[in-house]
């Protein structure tokens, strides 16, 4: 049985972080040119985890063995990838003090969004991006998404250009029967901005969208840090209509140049599929954690529940239901 994440962390301190993970071989020799250079090598890969929303379908490839109910736990990873996100944006002089909620950038999808987190040998968030997921985009309207609220769906010049190409989207994804989703809120402790550790984030991000069967998407980054020009040689390309590109935007409310990229899960650089597939299995046996109980019988059986029978065994012990019985083990502290 895998063990609670935020337990593993506090048990074996700087020690999960030195846990090459299977990506390493290639990590290592990867150069990557941006706009300072070569991209710094990363010693070591960190943990990746993932917060699902509120009665998220779950990928039938993930690790069942590894998902949590833990509402608690799913409150701390939010709120501090929040806070991450807003000592980063602060510091870069995209918004001010008085935007941040307790020192934390709060987005009205994220609660209603996955989470890929980047959490290094202390437990301590050092990366984190937004991942919305749309099941139904034949029910999806422009004003819904995320990008509807952009400078750039605004602006006179390009605003109907814009749209009109995000629709081509949404038809797309309708026409092929796959999800639509949102990528965004990308977020790098100074750490690992500009190493391997920030690519293998985005490329988990794409290899998170295959294990949905696949996806039509767009993705917003800034041109600062040379994010959108990582998206865009992964294989990010710039919104289309009529021939017409839609170019990168200075976005008011953030006050930095921005890109507004459109992704196909199956027509990525195929340079980087290799990595790619080699992320999504690590992404399989990821650990995700859920603020929200299962709400069937047969979802029960899926999840790993930490909290649930907390008030009926003393502390020491982890509780988790698999086919249909409580497993009772004793944790060694």
């Amino acid at each position: 049985m895998g063990e609670h994440p935020r337990g593993h962390a506090a048990r074996h301190g700087r020690d999960v972080g030195k846990e090459i993970c299977s990506i390493a071989t290639w990590g290592a020799r990867l150069t990557l040119l941006n706009r300072k250079g070569t991209m710094r090598l990363s010693p070591v890969f960190r943990k990746m985890i993932l917060l699902a929303p509120p009665g998220a379908r779950m990928p039938g490839l993930l690790n069942q063995e590894k998902v949590y109910c833990d509402r608690e736990c799913y409150e701390d990873y939010l709120a501090e990838a929040q806070a991450l996100r807003g000592a980063i944006y602060l510091e870069d002089g995209a918004i001010n003090s008085s935007e941040l909620v307790g020192g934390r950038h709060v987005a009205e999808s994220d609660r209603a969004s996955w989470h890929l987190l980047v959490v290094d040998g202390a437990g301590r968030i050092c990366g984190c991006v937004r991942y919305r997921h749309y099941d139904s985009p034949s029910k999806l309207a422009f004003s819904e998404l995320m990008a509807s609220h952009s400078s750039l769906a605004s602006c006179a010049r390009w605003g109907n250009k814009m749209r009109a190409a995000v629709e081509d989207e949404l038809l797309l994804s309708q026409a092929l029967n796959l999800p639509f989703v949102e990528i965004g809120g990308w977020a790098l402790d100074a750490e690992i901005r500009g190493t391997v550790e920030a690519l293998r984030m985005v490329l988990a991000a794409y290899a998170f969208s295959r294990e949905f069967g696949g996806a039509v998407g767009l993705a917003t980054a800034t041109v600062r840090h040379s994010s959108a020009s990582i998206l865009r040689r992964i294989g990010g390309q710039r919104l289309e209509h009529n021939g017409e590109e839609v170019p990168s935007y200075t976005d008011s409310h953030y006050n930095c140049e921005m890109e507004l990229l459109r992704f196909h899960s199956w027509a990525l650089n195929p340079r980087y599929d290799i990595w790619i597939d080699k992320i999504a299995q690590e992404i399989r046996d990821i650990t995700v954690v859920s603020g929200t109980a299962p709400e069937t019988a047969t979802q029960w059986e899926c999840w790993r529940s930490s909290t649930a029978f907390r008030t009926r065994f003393p502390a020491g012990t982890d509780v988790t239901m698999g086919s249909g019985n409580v497993v009772v083990q004793h944790i060694a502290r």
